[in-house]
């Protein structure tokens, strides 16, 4: 039989699960997926926990404990959560040795209610990394305007930091010279700069479901014509970008030094339209070094059918995109006013899905000291909520 993925990594692609449960690691099923389906990488958000809390029992017992130790609704959330980073990354580290520190992260986000404030961020993001303490720990930080000082405050510690929430060719533009000053400072600052790593995630379908929207208002032959384009090209030009950035002089006093570049994540990679082949965003957005994060159910269809193609969909597509940019513009799509609006919008769902968890563990914990029952189904309902305001990476 072929093996997809396996050449779908050997195109450069590093195969990530957009996934976490206590589940998923009891029962084997993450180290399964290392060993037979490439995976070589973990991202997770609070959408994810919360699903994660309320649907497998092996989590009563530590809620028992910390209801029975009275500790408060934040602190269980980082104890519930960063348990299972901690053993995800253990799990991927085999992957993290073979790679030299590339691949075997495992992602933790910052609380996104601090998406907005920079030293608050750069605190949570030191707090997570000395208590999950393992090397091959990715902090997650958003890519907001307080985030970019973050970043870079974050890398100069020495710690690896997975820049989430890009949506735009400007922002992510941004999000680089904030890794390149972050590896800088590291230096200047004595770190290894080879033990940090550092993605940058960018978001791809929410982009065409924000653009086709629009392009159905519009209602003109021309403006349906571009539906389901707009993300394709937005990610292929910021792997131009990309390209640019990292073959530059600066960059390679860097790589010099021992630093490994920030490699462009593909992220929110499931189809949201079924009019779209289901893996449109893993078969379009192949190149070398780079990472495409998906759900499992993603990562099983490109095993059944997805098309490599010989290898690099991207660098031979720019003014295919740069002209998809053109045609937008000339039907009336603002492209900087569907970034912003991704932007705020992808933020405000973190935070709503971090509230949602909070309100699951609250429940829990109640439940446990009140020994009403199971403690993660008081969950359900708030995981619920969570995944229909976030929804995955």
């Amino acid at each position: 039989m072929t093996d997809r993925l396996g050449e779908l990594s050997a195109a450069g692609v590093a195969i990530w699960l957009d996934d976490l449960s206590r589940t998923r690691l009891s029962s084997g099923g993450l180290d399964q997926l290392r060993r037979e389906k490439h995976l070589v990488g973990v991202t997770s958000n609070p959408t994810i926990f919360a699903k994660a809390l309320s649907d497998a029992d092996e989590y009563n017992w530590q809620l028992k404990d910390l209801a029975m130790r009275g500790v408060d609704v934040e602190e269980s959330v980082r104890m519930l959560t960063t348990y299972d980073v901690r053993w995800a990354c253990d799990v991927m580290r085999p992957a993290y040795d073979a790679s030299g520190g590339v691949d075997g992260r495992v992602s933790i986000e910052v609380d996104p209610r601090l998406a907005h404030e920079a030293e608050k961020t750069v605190a949570e993001a030191g707090a997570l990394w000395w208590l999950i303490d393992r090397p091959n720990l990715f902090i997650k930080i958003p890519a907001t305007e307080a985030g970019l000082p973050a970043i870079t405050a974050t890398l100069a510690q020495g710690i690896s930091v997975n820049v989430t929430l890009i949506f735009g060719l400007d922002r992510y533009s941004q999000v680089m010279e904030a890794f390149l000053a972050g590896l800088e400072q590291a230096k200047a600052n004595g770190h290894d700069l080879s033990k940090i790593g550092s993605v940058a995630s960018f978001f791809v379908s929410r982009v065409d479901t924000e653009v086709d929207k629009r392009l159905e208002k519009i209602g003109s032959d021309e403006a349906k014509a571009l539906r389901g384009k707009a993300a394709v090209a937005n990610a292929r030009l910021a792997y131009e970008r990309y390209g640019k950035v990292f073959s530059s002089d600066r960059w390679q006093a860097l790589a010099d030094a021992g630093a490994h570049p920030q490699r462009p994540l593909w992220a929110s990679t499931s189809t949201k339209n079924p009019d779209y082949r289901d893996v449109i965003y893993v078969e379009e957005l192949i190149a070398p070094g780079t990472v495409n994060t998906m759900p499992e159910s993603v990562i099983h269809a490109y095993a059944d059918h997805g098309e490599t193609r010989g290898g690099d969909t991207i660098t031979g597509a720019y003014d295919e995109a740069r002209k998809v940019f053109t045609d937008l513009e000339s039907v009336g799509v603002d492209m900087s006013d569907v970034i912003l609006t991704l932007e705020r919008e992808g933020v405000e769902k973190f935070e709503a899905s971090w509230l949602e968890l909070l309100d699951g563990v609250r429940k829990s914990l109640t439940a446990a000291a009140q020994g009403t029952g199971a403690p993660n189904k008081a969950a359900k309902g708030s995981a619920q909520a969570a995944e229909q305001a976030g929804g995955n990476a």
